[in-house]
């Protein structure tokens, strides 16, 4: 097999094979005798059919639109391979109607997108903030703050003092539903309410604030647009719900102060001192579970600021099917519908389709960024190394899951997936860290989770894992009429 590239405009190529004439005739011989095997021809016993027998029962074009069809299927990923070619969309194939020929090369040829070599305005080390490593005083503090919030009282405050935005209240409440009816879910003798918690809509907050001890008040809520926790299952009965309130007390919460008898008696430790070293230990056993994955999303992002270029349209697609593959699969995995997560993130439907966009937009600019960075630092990689690869996963037979791997045109992603993992392993390496000590600042370092670039588990993973752009299965012209007429042939037996 012999390729050749001519490069297009827009990113794309135009890949040439050339099939030698001796593997067509025995690809040709060979499909004769598959179809004298699989077909019953009258007066022949099963597998010596003749050629011009099974040419006249077929079709003549039976045998060359099969093996057109298997020539380029089998052979267009391997000659990607070999062209070093990194696809990111299906090949659009030229001379449809060409067939192979016995005694004769084939040739082939197809044009494809392929992934842009962009370049980095910078190529120098990246320059990223992020948590000082250990347990700062303030991280320390703002933990224990926690836990009081955990273990809070609530006290009543003065007759005169009203409710305020995330404040709490105890109130008398009676509901009723646009018929007048009782809503008994949500009518109490007394109820502890916290404003801004969700539990009820925005508009009934907004009511509350300015009431003190004793006041009543009555209003409507509109409940068609809400999604509030205690209202949002009530949006099929019925469209507003009348609230007569009462305010019995205004409260304000009361939070434990950090003493050794607090420490003691409701923590279980010994002291304030040693919640805090249980603490800090805590803290640093995350840091040094997260840091390493913060470190790297940071880098990333630096280096995706640099790209120069448009991000071809068909990579960003790619990355959003497999976002939403991989989202969908763990909402099932997690026995949870769609809408419950969008309610419990507080986000629509919209927000999502935007928020998964932008992801796969930014997974896109960092491998283009990251492949960049590789080209420039003239990486490569060698065809040991990707043995070594398939060796490393720790399957059962690591050559056979390699000649899969070279069979199906996938060696390019294994190649590419260990390019980006020395590229972002150099970047990380290289990278000038300013290290944020306050607990405000460090949280400024907190972004979301970069899509993982290393190619661990390429191998074990298989075609699962890395779905590689295999070309859309292209029939010769007159294999559909050809399969017709076998089927039926099969039939008469």
């Amino acid at each position: 097999m012999e390729t050749k590239v001519e490069a297009l405009k827009d990113n794309q190529v135009k890949l040439t094979v050339t099939i030698d004439a001796k593997e067509i005739d025995d690809r040709i011989k060979k499909t004769y005798k598959d179809f004298a095997y699989k077909y019953n021809f009258p007066g022949f016993r099963r597998g010596k059919a003749p050629r011009p027998v099974i040419d006249n029962a077929l079709g003549a074009e039976a045998v060359p639109a099969t093996v057109t069809d298997a020539v380029l299927n089998e052979t267009y990923p391997l000659a990607v391979d070999e062209a070093l070619l990194y696809p990111v969309s299906q090949p659009q194939f030229e001379n449809d109607s060409t067939m192979v020929e016995g005694g004769k090369p084939f040739t082939y040829s197809a044009t494809v997108t392929v992934k842009p070599e962009l370049e980095l305005s910078s190529y120098e080390p990246v320059d990223i903030e992020l948590p000082a490593e250990g347990a700062t005083d303030d991280e320390i503090a703002e933990q224990i703050d926690q836990l009081r919030e955990h273990y809070y009282s609530f006290e009543d405050a003065a007759a005169s003092a009203k409710i305020e935005e995330g404040g709490y209240a105890e109130l008398s409440m009676t509901a009723t539903d646009a018929e007048g009816e009782t809503l008994e879910t949500l009518t109490t003798e007394s109820r502890l309410y916290g404003l801004g918690v969700g539990l009820f809509p925005e508009a009934f907050d907004a009511e509350l604030i300015g009431l003190k001890k004793g006041q009543k008040k009555g209003f409507d809520i509109d409940i068609t647009k809400d999604s509030s926790m205690m209202t949002s299952s009530l949006a099929d009965k019925t469209d507003k719900i009348h609230f007569e309130i009462e305010v019995l007390a205004v409260k304000k919460q009361i939070l434990p102060e950090v003493t050794d008898e607090w420490a003691k008696d409701t923590l279980g430790f010994e002291g304030v001192d040693d919640l805090k070293a249980r603490i800090a230990e805590s803290i640093e056993k995350q840091k040094a579970d997260v840091l390493p994955g913060m470190k790297e999303n940071a880098c990333l992002n630096v280096l995706a600021e640099r790209l120069e270029g448009e991000v071809p349209e068909s990579m960003v697609e790619a990355n959003e099917a497999d976002l939403l593959k991989s989202f969908f699969q763990q909402l099932q995995s997690q026995g949870m519908s769609f809408d419950v997560y969008l309610m419990q993130q507080g986000i629509t439907a919209d927000q999502f389709k935007e928020d998964v966009k932008k992801q796969s937009s930014d997974i896109a600019k960092q491998d283009l960024a990251l492949d960049a960075w590789a080209r420039h630092a003239k990486m490569e990689v060698t065809d040991q190394e990707l043995t070594d690869e398939f060796v490393k996963s720790g399957v059962e037979d690591p050559a056979a899951l390699e000649a899969e791997w070279r069979a199906n045109g996938q060696m390019h992603m294994l190649r590419q997936g260990i390019l980006r993992t020395r590229a972002v392993t150099e970047i990380m390496d290289t990278a000038n860290v300013t290290e944020l000590t306050g607990a405000k600042d460090e949280k400024k370092a907190e972004k979301k989770p970069a899509k993982k670039t290393a190619a661990k588990k390429a191998a074990t993973d298989g075609a699962e894992a890395e779905e590689k752009k295999a070309p859309a299965k292209k029939k010769a012209p007159a294999k559909k009429a050809a399969e017709k007429k076998a089927d039926a042939e099969e039939a008469k037996e």
